[in-house]
């Protein structure tokens, strides 16, 4: 298993590398046969008005899947020791994910309840001020499997983030499943200058306005 720590506002002392090593091996240590890459980040805002000053974030790559942890705290260690607990009980819900998985029968269509899933949304800030950066700190690139949105919420469930934006494998369009302020969880769809959510649907329609156009000439 390959175990990467990186350091942002703070000296990754050898004390620190190893504690990271024994915290995140030991949380680890049961589900490496389905774990291929740790990465540990570890920063120190330098902001005065974050009381919870000392992060620590964890990102597993397992089988094409991510799972991530992040946690917070005025000290450290302590930071350390919360996400090495949070990453092992995500470990073993995305184990146990799999395990029913096997163990389910093959399902054609699957259905989520609409009180679970909002398909489309007009009003993603609400009574919230938007916060921009002043500058780009990272860019991430990863592939993108096409999945359904069940299977996009199981990804949301197990990276601990409020987001994930996935490629939808019916319509092949980008979209991001979230969580709401209210409970419940809303996907968020590209709408085309034709009003219409999906491409396929709104180039059918443009053929079809061509073909009646044609029959009246």
């Amino acid at each position: 298993m390959k175990l990467v720590i990186h350091g942002k506002n703070i000296e990754i002392t050898d004390a620190i590398r190893e504690y990271v090593h024994q915290k995140i091996e030991k949380a680890v240590n049961h589900f490496q046969n389905i774990t291929n890459e740790v990465d540990v980040h570890l920063s120190v805002a330098r902001n005065p008005r974050i009381n919870t000053k000392q992060a620590a974030e964890v990102t597993i790559y397992a089988n094409g899947n991510v799972i991530r942890a992040e946690e917070s705290s005025e000290n450290l260690y302590a930071s350390i020791d919360l996400v090495a607990d949070k990453i092992a009980r995500q470990l073993r819900k995305y184990k146990e994910r799999r395990q029913n998985k096997k163990n389910q029968p093959l399902v054609t269509n699957e259905i989520i309840p609409p009180e679970t899933v909002v398909p489309v949304v007009t009003d993603l800030i609400g009574d919230r001020t938007p916060e921009l950066p002043n500058e780009v700190v990272r860019t991430k690139y990863f592939a993108m499997t096409p999945m359904s949105v069940t299977e996009a919420l199981e990804q949301l469930q197990m990276i601990d983030h409020d987001f994930y934006m996935f490629l939808n494998g019916e319509t092949g369009e980008i979209n991001v499943i979230y969580e709401r302020n209210h409970g419940g969880y809303g996907v968020i769809q590209p709408r085309h200058p034709n009003g219409n959510g999906n491409t396929k649907n709104g180039k059918a329609t443009q053929e079809a306005a061509m073909e009646k156009s044609h029959s009246h000439k």
